[in-house]
């Protein structure tokens, strides 16, 4: 162990036990306050579509001395709790988290359709709350063409994080029980999905400071987690701990045997007396005596519990970020927001910047299939997560405004051997349907004007439809929609558009 060093002044605050506090890096530390101004100055003031992977993120992050932080949800039990999950997602990706993760839960249907499923869950922070997201993905209860089908879905869905688990016994089971034709350990998950998958995922594992609880020994889990680094694992996120040496502890440990991943502490905020012996119990952790001391006597009030573990956990987060080796905290939210943010605003890690200008009047998407999207239709605003959902498929109308050249059926249809989009006019009565010229906005209103009501135009002439396959489809409703594809292809340029609309659409 490296000697104590000195906390600033800033820092002289009511801290943890001194036990918990005898670690510095041998690299040069910096303050948080440092790091909140690099952050800061080397953040752009527009968005950037990068094509990054999370674990690229985190390795820039690193070698910038950036801190930065993640949050950890579990799937609601109800469809309304489910709602209030996504509503939660918005106001926390407010802070700028790096990446949210989604548990798993194999007693129920996690890779289902159900608006409660981890799937679902993690595929609408992703894709409607342009969250970067990472789902879990144990083995408990699967298969391994079930494990497969999981993470073709995922593909499918734009998720490209895995937490790969062994997972916990299912039914409340003390007895771990692999599946038939399924995997018993982390590592045989990790190997699969690069087998399958290649590098589409990055991958994160879990480390266990205190050991875990059905490891022969402390020091051959450090073992088996260098075994999941060396199947493919990216990056390692830990369980949570109490004690800050036991962190330092264990990342010393990991580095002896070779691993050589990010090492993410996972930060555990006292939100309530019941819920901290819940989630102890799950994890088979001893709780320091000095903690329930300091609880016991508080136990019945909520309000006096979650301040107590956002003080504790505030400490905690401050010491490990001034020790130079750490520089991601990962928070288990319990989905909750109130003491999580407040923790991250005293770091100086909760970043809304809303005076910041944006390139685009839209969050950037997470998924990666809509990272070049740069131009919307003006109604999007209107139900902006509607239009995602409508629009994830666009591939299937590749030629219109807002298609992709890029998808297979892309190309005009004037050739295919169906039909001819072609016009029997001459072009002489063309011009007299639409004039010799379109000089202005104007000019295209009054050739569709004249279409809809009937009237003859300027030149006393009827404009009708001249192409014999579109004919029996140019009625009044799809002139309308053309007018209004009109209106957003000129985006709403004047004042005096939308009204001129709407009054030919009435008056027809």
């Amino acid at each position: 162990m490296a000697q104590q060093r000195t906390l600033p002044k800033a820092w002289s605050q009511p801290s943890l036990p001194e036990s918990a506090c005898n670690y510095a890096s041998p690299q040069s530390p910096s303050s948080i306050s440092s790091m909140s101004s690099s952050r800061t100055s080397s953040r752009s003031t527009s968005p950037t579509r990068s094509p990054e992977t999370l674990i690229q993120k985190i390795l820039r992050k690193i070698k910038n001395d950036e801190p930065f932080f993640s949050l950890e949800f579990f799937p609601p039990r109800t469809a309304t709790g489910a709602v209030n999950l996504i509503s939660r997602f918005d106001r926390m990706v407010a802070g700028h988290p790096l990446f949210c993760d989604v548990t798993w839960h194999p007693a129920g249907d996690p890779g289902g359709d159900s608006e409660r499923s981890s799937m679902m869950i993690a595929n609408a922070a992703l894709n409607y709350c342009s969250l970067e997201t990472m789902l879990h993905l144990t083995c408990a209860n699967s298969t391994k063409d079930e494990i497969t089908a999981y993470l073709l879905k995922a593909k499918n869905h734009g998720i490209k994080n895995i937490l790969a688990l062994r997972g916990d016994p299912v039914d409340d089971d003390d007895e771990w029980k692999s599946t038939e034709n399924g995997f018993s350990y982390a590592r045989d998950l990790v190997a699969h999905i690069r087998k399958e998958f290649g590098d589409h995922f990055c991958i994160c594992v879990a480390g266990y400071p205190c050991g875990h609880p059905d490891c022969v020994s402390y020091e051959q889990d450090i073992l088996h987690l260098k075994e999941k680094v060396d199947a493919g694992a990216d990056f390692i996120i830990t369980q949570l701990f109490f004690e800050i040496d036991t962190f330092f502890k264990f990342y010393d440990d990991c580095r002896k045997v070779g691993i050589t991943v990010p090492i993410i502490p996972g930060i555990f905020p006292i939100q309530g007396f019941n819920s901290l012996k819940q989630l102890t119990k799950l994890s088979k952790l001893e709780v320091p005596q000095y903690i329930l001391d300091a609880l016991m006597p508080i136990r019945g009030n909520d309000a006096a519990v979650r301040s107590y573990g956002v003080t504790f956990a505030y400490e905690m987060c401050r010491k490990l970020l001034q020790s130079g080796v750490v520089h991601g905290l990962h928070f288990y939210t319990l989905n909750r927001e109130i003491a999580v943010i407040d923790i991250l605003k005293q770091l100086g890690m909760w970043c809304e910047e809303p005076h910041l200008k944006k390139s685009l009047p839209w969050k950037q998407s997470a998924n990666h299939r809509r990272l070049s999207e740069d131009v919307r239709p003006i109604f999007w605003r209107s139900r902006p997560k509607s239009y995602i959902y409508r629009t994830q498929a666009w591939d299937e109308f590749p030629n219109g405004r807002w298609g992709n050249s890029s998808s297979p059926a892309f190309g005009e249809l004037k050739d295919y051997y169906l039909f001819y989009l072609r016009s029997n006019a001459k072009p002489q009565q063309l011009k007299a349907m639409w004039n010799e010229a379109l000089t202005s906005e104007q000019d295209v209103f009054e050739v569709f004007e004249c279409y809809i009501s009937g009237k003859m135009n300027k030149n006393g002439v009827k404009v009708r439809c001249s192409s014999p396959v579109l004919k029996p489809y140019m009625h009044t409703a799809v002139a309308g929609d053309m007018l209004t594809h009109m209106f957003t292809f000129t985006g709403g340029r004047h004042e005096n558009m939308h009204n001129r609309l709407d009054m030919i659409w009435r008056e027809t």
